[in-house]
């Protein structure tokens, strides 16, 4: 056996019995292992995060269907490259039953073009596609192509998934089965894994490299694990699915009034090399949309953070991030401004451009006060409490409330002084 071929590729399965995990997709009656052992296998996608299974599986279902198998990465192919793929598997398709697997490695690289490419030969049937993504199919394949295939999500391996792999290592591999073991300890190995096989196998590997010619016994526990790696290998791609599921969580924690939360998230993030400036942004549409005018404040603090933290810059700007993140979480919480402009949005979409009432249009010229315009306006400062009784609204809009205030102090208040200055509306 060739100890140049690293770990990971070493114990690639061949077969679903030697494939460990997504139990959900290929385990006894799922629906993935139902279309492969029934030999009818329509194009799909497989969504899930770094070193799960996404190639392996795909590799296995051609070996078991005995379908020729094309492989390209979106990183180093372009549109010549599917369509002479493409061209080779519509000639092989005359000698061969099963149409040809044709699996495409981080789809999502695939730029628009790229991906218009494929469509006649995956709704023609001339190749079956199966692409491989560890982003959101929703945001990065077109949705011509993702209506031609199915999606399945693949999940980080769990901690009896990664015994399970550790444990075939040791007792299977040519090369780690001539050597012993000491297993004391698994945490740290599982936890810089962070679900992802090739990382475990990976971490083992650099173990048991850096363990040569100094012990009979290769020792893992979770001093021996964190003494090898240099740093913590966070599973944190500012870029990726993660990007979406904690910048989510932040904001969620922030919304729900937790600050212990959002800190944590926010610090998820900061270690992870998010861009600071991506948070600030962030924290300015919620001070916005979810505090509102329950706390006017808190938009003037948040934008004061992002001018603070593209002037500072890192590692001080988490300190703004930090205060104006525990502040956005305990002020009170409105969306009503939010909904409001929902509410206003939706009419406008139904009833359409609502001719603006002659009274509230400018009269430039003569022409313009013949015809009426500005004629009836009252300049609010004129009158007492700098407020006029007008019809602002279009004739068929009248007295249509789209503003619905909270239940907070401030617009409890604002309830009470709507309902005295306009009956019509209903407050």
């Amino acid at each position: 056996m060739n100890d140049n071929i690293p770990l990971a590729e070493r114990l690639r399965p061949k077969t679903l019995e030697e494939y460990i995990g997504q139990q959900h997709l290929v385990g006894k009656g799922a629906i993935l292992r139902n279309m492969i052992e029934s030999d009818n296998i329509s194009s799909f996608i497989l969504w899930g995060p770094p070193g799960v299974g996404k190639t392996t599986l795909a590799q296995i279902i051609a070996n078991r269907q005995n379908r020729d198998f094309f492989s390209l990465s979106a990183v180093n192919s372009g549109v010549k490259d599917v369509r002479e793929v493409i061209e080779t598997a519509k000639k092989r398709k005359f000698f061969t039953a099963p149409n040809p697997i044709l699996f495409i490695d981080e789809i999502h690289r695939f730029s628009k073009s790229q991906q218009d490419s494929l469509l006649g030969a995956v709704e023609k049937g001339i190749v079956v596609l199966i692409g491989a993504t560890t982003e959101n199919p929703s945001f990065e394949v077109i949705t011509p192509l993702l209506s031609r295939c199915q999606v399945y999500v693949l999940k980080s391996l769990d901690r009896d998934d990664l015994a399970n792999l550790l444990n075939r290592a040791i007792s299977y591999d040519p090369i780690l089965k001539t050597k012993k073991f000491e297993l004391r300890e698994s945490e740290a190995l599982f936890r810089f894994s962070g679900g992802d096989a090739r990382k475990l196998l990976n971490i083992l590997e650099l173990v048991v490299k850096t363990s040569e010619g100094k012990n009979e016994v290769i020792v893992i526990d979770n001093k021996e694990i964190t003494e090898r790696l240099q740093e913590n290998m966070a599973i944190y791609d500012k870029g990726g699915e993660q990007h979406y599921d904690i910048i989510s969580a932040f904001i969620k924690s922030m919304r729900g009034s937790d600050p212990n939360a959002a800190v944590y998230w926010l610090a998820r993030m900061i270690e992870g090399g998010e861009d600071p400036l991506f948070i600030a942004r962030r924290m300015i549409i919620l001070a916005a949309e979810d505090v509102g005018i329950a706390n006017p404040n808190a938009l003037l603090l948040a934008n004061a953070c992002f001018d603070a933290v593209n002037k500072i810059g890192m590692p001080e700007g988490r300190i703004p991030l930090s205060e104006t993140a525990v502040y956005l979480a305990t002020s009170p919480k409105s969306n009503a401004s939010y909904m409001a402009i929902e509410k206003a949005a939706a009419y406008v979409k139904q009833t359409g451009d609502l001719p603006v009432p002659l009274h509230l249009r400018n009269a430039p010229t003569k022409l313009m006060k013949e015809l009426g315009y500005s004629q009836g306006y009252k300049y609010a400062h004129s009158f007492e409490g700098n407020f006029a009784d007008l019809e602002f609204l279009p004739e068929a809009a009248k007295a249509t409330r789209f503003y619905e205030p909270g239940d907070g102090a401030k617009e409890r208040e604002i309830r009470q002084s709507l309902k005295a200055k306009w009956p019509k509306y209903n407050y």
